[in-house]
Order: C-alpha cells, then sequence, then structure tokens
C-alpha cells in the first residue's frame, strides 16, 4: 500500500517567516488555493480508499480543496497524529526573532534532532512527533492492506519531515537529511510488509505546480 504525505498549501505565516507549530493557524494564501486545485487535478483518477489531515485548518483545508478538485466526494477524517509539531514558546515568533532568542534550541532543531531538547520552550521532541506519526502510518497499513490500497495523510514540513525520517529508519540524527518539504508537495512511501517498513516512491515532488518556487516555499 501506498501513502501520499502532502505538505499543506503555503501561509501567511509562511510567507512571513513565522514560526507556525502545532497550535499557531494562520490562513492559506490565494495563491496557495490555486496551488491545491492544481495538485487535485494532478492526482485526479488516484483511487484513495480515505484521506486524512491535521486537526489544523491550514491541513484540513488543503485536504478538502484536494478532494474538491479531484471530485472524490471522500470525507477528510482528522487525525491527530499529523497535527505539526508543538513548538511551545516559539510558536508565532519570526524565525530570526527566535534564532536570536533561543540561538541553542534551533540549531539543534534544523541540523541536529538528536540534541534537540524543548524543555525550555515548553515544546514537543522529535521521538514523540515520530511515534506519533510512525503510529498512524503502521495503522494505515493494516486497515487498507491490499497492494493497490493508496491513503492521502495531509499534515506539516516539519513534522513530515520527522514522521517519514522515522518511517524510512533513518536514526534521529539524520531524519532532515533529505532536506525540507516544499509547500503544496506530494512525497509516496510505500510498504509491502504491513507498514514494518516503508521506502520513497516520490520525494517532494511539485512540479504540477508549474512554477517556480521562491524561499518561502519550502519554510
Amino acid at each position: 500500500m501506498q501513502i501520499y504525505f502532502v505538505r499543506h498549501g503555503k501561509t501567511e505565516w509562511n510567507l512571513a517567516s513565522r514560526f507556525q507549530g502545532g497550535h499557531g493557524d494562520s490562513p492559506l494564501l490565494p495563491q496557495s488555493l490555486e496551488d491545491i486545485k492544481k495538485l487535485g487535478h494532478h492526482l485526479k483518477g488516484t483511487k484513495f480508499r480515505a484521506i486524512f489531515a491535521s486537526p489544523l485548518q491550514r491541513a484540513f483545508n488543503t485536504a478538502q480543496g484536494i478532494d474538491d478538485a479531484m471530485n472524490s466526494n471522500l470525507p477528510v477524517v482528522i487525525d491527530e497524529r499529523l497535527r505539526e509539531f508543538n513548538l511551545g514558546d516559539m510558536e508565532g515568533m519570526k524565525f530570526d526573532d527566535a534564532a536570536k532568542k533561543y540561538p541553542k534550541q534551533i540549531d539543534n532543531f534544523w541540523n541536529h534532532p538528536e540534541q534537540y531538547d524543548p524543555t525550555e520552550l515548553h515544546g514537543e521532541n522529535y521521538e514523540h512527533v515520530i511515534v506519533r506519526g510512525k503510529n498512524f502510518a503502521q495503522e494505515m497499513a493494516q486497515r487498507f492492506p491490499e497492494a493497490d490500497d493508496k491513503v492521502l495523510a495531509v499534515s506539516h514540513g516539519a513534522a513530515l519531515s520527522a514522521i517519514m525520517g522515522g518511517l524510512l529508519g533513518s536514526p534521529l540524527k539524520d531524519v532532515r537529511k533529505r532536506g525540507g518539504l516544499s509547500n503544496t508537495s506530494l512525497t509516496i512511501l510505500e510498504t509491502d510488509d504491513g507498514g514494518q517498513t516503508f521506502k520513497p516512491v516520490v520525494w517532494n515532488e511539485t512540479d504540477y505546480l508549474g512554477r517556480k518556487l521562491s524561499k518561502t516555499d519550502s519554510l
């Protein structure tokens, strides 16, 4: 079976280089609504068994927009395990301001996941995000075990980097080694052993958007 992981469309806070985290939730940009339609048209004809989304509006609205563009008429099921990292006190802060106030935590968050300790920030660590994400993916593999079963899951950049790195068996220090994920990007992971292991089929695809991405598309 395959899980089609999508990062939500670009938001106002993405454009402003501001941390959203698991509780901040700024609106999708008008351009993002068009990008979401393009992804939906790209996926039209794909027979998904189910569509899941993080409870945050930017992810749920992305999933609903894809569903509408595909005309699949599947309900978008909210799943808490797809929520973005809880970044605690950094949520709502601009990246530069957070880097000045929490230089060690920011460096570790982006570059050294195995050293990231969010205790001071009242946030969530990588291990917890990976565990909840792997739990979701393994449950999907059990619920939809046929080789041609496909599930769509819309989540968030930091969470997906951690979750998919964990699903691919990367050690904690390397879960972000493939780099960041772009807004409205598609990554497909496949399992043929009931969710015990996964392999990448597509990674961070955005060609269907038909435009050159800017730096803020990957923040």
